[in-house]
């Protein structure tokens, strides 16, 4: 509850402080300000060498970085900043918080800062990825680190257990036959992890062709409702309960804990793990350090969906208003050479996050780079055969994070609290429709 209102006060405080303007003081050299997640050495290194080669190449414009834990973090340290008028030009938003953006009025479209050139050169971003950020026809933002989800497992424990470590299991039924196998005959903690998180529910429900929410998952409008107990979501949590009742399914006992549950899976804790791409390079620099072979699969699915796709991930770089516009356009700049044909291909390398334009999957092909890395496809491949629906091109809900927040403390009740999925998930949907139709208001008023 308190996050709900602390979000609510601060939208109130950003309509107004918007209204009196916060355009700062201008300085011989122009100064911008990007704010990121990423704190490691493979990916925060990377940003911060970008940077530094940028400004070599512009010496008239500096950047300073600066880092949040986590995208909930980022997002509402640009609100509070922006109140203040302090936001930092650049920010880095995850899917989810694109329509909460929009609703909190400081952030300005991309396509009314950058050029017709530098505009045109977005025609190379891969369709599904360009589809997710463009609302009602208009470039808000520029996508930059995107993911999905994948089945990571150690091969060595598959074949420890007589398992085919070049076939890992594609749907719930196979997931759950190759835990009975290898849970009869390993040691381990539990057959199977994820980090307990609602992005992963969402993707299970687009993989199924179902909407989280009604008026095409908020596309063709302002999303009023959400579908917590739709039968595709029965299909994901009835799984769910079945792996954790059998003792097969294991996580930190913490809501969106990333890094514990990578680390129950890279210290062969369990044989398998779910995790977004973007990890992709960290678990295998551990699996390689902890002596395992690690191998990557499709997302697995219900046994009787026909494979919809999945949604994008991830985040883009979305800019604030209220500075100048000489340091809007620099900020511009930056942005698109953070993501440029050698830059992505490079990020897709340091990081794990697929390669975003159509150029640097032709520069990665051209290298190599695919046929050397098979788990590096995996994801790729995923998003390439996904079907372009309402369903795959992602929620947009006002309180999206309320959202996920409620579904993730639905799935530790049945977990945890021995409930039922159609219990927890029934109650679930009551909060979220409630808590969603108070944030509709507050933005209407």
């Amino acid at each position: 509850m308190a996050r709900k209102y602390l979000f609510v006060t601060v939208l109130v405080a950003l309509f107004a402080a918007l209204a009196f303007g916060t355009v700062g003081a201008q300085d011989d050299e122009i100064t911008i300000v990007f704010s990121h997640i990423f704190t490691d050495e493979n990916r925060g290194g990377f940003i911060e060498q970008v940077a530094q080669d940028f400004m070599a190449a512009n010496p008239g414009i500096n950047v300073e970085i600066q880092t949040a834990n986590s995208y909930r973090d980022n997002l509402n340290s640009a609100l509070l900043a922006a109140q203040q008028g302090t936001a930092p030009h650049i920010v880095q938003i995850f899917e989810v918080g694109t329509q909460l953006a929009l609703d909190s009025g400081i952030f300005v479209p991309v396509e009314e800062i950058a050029t017709p050139e530098q505009l045109a050169t977005l025609e190379d971003v891969i369709t599904p990825v360009s589809n997710y950020y463009a609302v009602d026809d208009v470039q808000w933002s520029l996508p930059f680190n995107s993911s999905n989800p994948i089945l990571y497992y150690n091969r060595d424990i598959f074949e420890a257990a007589g398992l085919d470590p070049d076939d890992p299991p594609e749907t719930y039924g196979e997931v759950l036959e190759a835990c009975e196998t290898i849970m009869a005959s390993q040691d381990l903690q539990g057959c199977i992890g994820w980090n307990m998180h609602g992005w992963f529910v969402e993707q299970w429900v687009a993989e199924q062709g179902a909407l989280l929410a009604n008026n095409d998952n908020g596309r063709a409008d302002r999303a009023t409702e959400v579908f917590l107990n739709s039968d595709a979501m029965l299909n994901v949590f009835n799984w769910w309960d079945t792996l954790a009742d059998n003792g097969w399914y294991t996580y930190t006992g913490q809501l969106e804990d990333w890094n514990g549950s990578d680390a129950i899976f890279t210290g062969q804790q369990v044989a398998m793990h779910i995790t977004s791409t973007a990890d992709l390079v960290n678990i295998n620099e551990a699996a390689t350090n902890n002596g395992f072979e690690l191998g990557t699969g499709f997302l697995p699915i219900p046994d009787d969906a026909e494979r919809n796709g999945v949604v994008i991930g991830g985040a883009s770089l979305w800019f604030t208003g209220g500075h100048p516009q000489e340091e809007l356009e620099a900020a511009v700049e930056f942005a698109l050479f953070l993501g440029n044909t050698q830059n992505g291909a490079a990020w897709h390398q340091a990081s794990g996050y697929f390669p975003i334009r159509e150029s640097a999957i032709e520069e990665l092909n051209s290298a190599g780079w695919f046929d050397q890395n098979p788990a590096f496809r995996t994801a790729f491949d995923q998003l390439t055969q996904t079907t372009p629906n309402s369903a795959t091109a992602g929620a947009l809900i006002g309180n999206f994070l309320e959202v996920r927040t409620i579904v993730e403390e639905a799935a530790q009740a049945m977990v945890d609290g021995g409930r039922s999925p159609e219990d927890v998930l029934n109650e679930a949907n009551e909060r979220a429709n409630a808590a969603l139709a108070e944030f509709n208001a507050t933005v209407a008023n």
